[in-house]
């Protein structure tokens, strides 16, 4: 736990105690099943727990009581998370053993190789990466938050790799996450049609994981205002109604098991134990070499 204190501060209003200990309960909660959150999934676990009303204002509070609550030493900073910025730097090494040793444990092979067909996860929202990302990782699936409308450059390199994999014989499913409202509702078709486009392909479907309806009807995450401003608001709102939901309200356990459940759908799990156990063995060899490195 990296709870660090750097100044006083307690809250003096009952209002901003309780928000304050419901957001501890709640990061803890998550963190005991390995999840981080960010600021806005904490919110909206607090609105949907019917702790707080959903409004600008309140989200507002959360942000503040967030901020505070890490700088007073109460809430753990690596469980509050900005998936959207990040801290790069080049790796270091003391020695050529450390190299190898450190290649040992990053080797990867490409465990669909020998599969039938490919998947690729995509998510509305950066936020999500935390969640979705590590089931991807476990299953060697590519994974990438498109962060509303993606760029051309970044659905280009996409589409060029689905196009590779389509002329060696495989099959391509897109898997799509996404908030249920009149953008969100569109930017999988987006998806589809400039993938195919631009990877000069037939086919190409993107698969809607989440937000359906029907998970709606079913999970009631808490609603939101459909934005009237959107050019797709009237199309929208005369099918769902004035009401939009997003995914950052559906609980992250939910998600990763959807996530998993359909990527092992198109998965032979025998030929890809196989490719983990060869993995597995070329890993050794390289700790192998590292430690006679070493000792040289």
């Amino acid at each position: 736990m990296t709870k660090r204190k750097f100044i006083d501060w307690k809250p003096k209003k009952k209002e901003r105690i309780q928000k304050l200990r419901h957001a501890i309960d709640i990061i803890e909660e998550y963190a005991d099943q390995g999840y981080d959150l960010s600021v806005r999934q904490l919110y909206y676990q607090m609105v949907a727990r019917n702790l707080i009303p959903n409004n600008k204002d309140e989200y507002r509070k959360i942000v503040d009581i967030v901020k505070m609550g890490r700088r007073a030493g109460y809430i753990d900073w690596d469980m509050i998370v900005d998936r959207g910025r990040s801290l790069d730097r080049s790796a270091h090494f003391n020695s050529a053993s450390d190299i190898i040793t450190m290649a040992s444990k990053i080797f990867k092979l490409d465990r669909w190789e020998d599969q039938e067909n490919r998947v690729y996860v995509m998510v509305e929202k950066d936020a999500l990466s935390g969640v979705l990302g590590p089931v991807c990782e476990k299953l060697d699936v590519p994974f990438t938050a498109m962060k509303g409308y993606s760029s051309e450059s970044h659905l280009y390199k996409i589409a060029r790799e689905i196009r590779a994999y389509v002329e060696g014989g495989q099959r391509v499913y897109m898997l799509y996450l996404g908030d249920h409202d009149p953008s969100g509702l569109d930017m999988d078709r987006d998806i589809g049609d400039r993938i195919r486009l631009l990877g000069g392909l037939n086919d190409g479907e993107v698969n809607r994981l989440a937000l359906t309806f029907e998970q709606i009807e079913e999970l009631k995450p808490p609603p939101n205002y459909a934005k009237v401003t959107d050019s797709r608001a009237k199309d929208y709102i005369s099918q769902y109604g004035e009401s939009s939901w997003e995914l950052d309200a559906i609980d992250p356990p939910y998600l990763a098991a959807l996530v998993e459940t359909h990527i092992r759908k198109h998965l032979d799990e025998d030929l890809y134990d196989a490719r983990v156990e060869l993995e597995k063995q070329i890993s050794e060899e390289l700790e192998l070499i590292a430690y006679e490195v070493g000792e040289e």
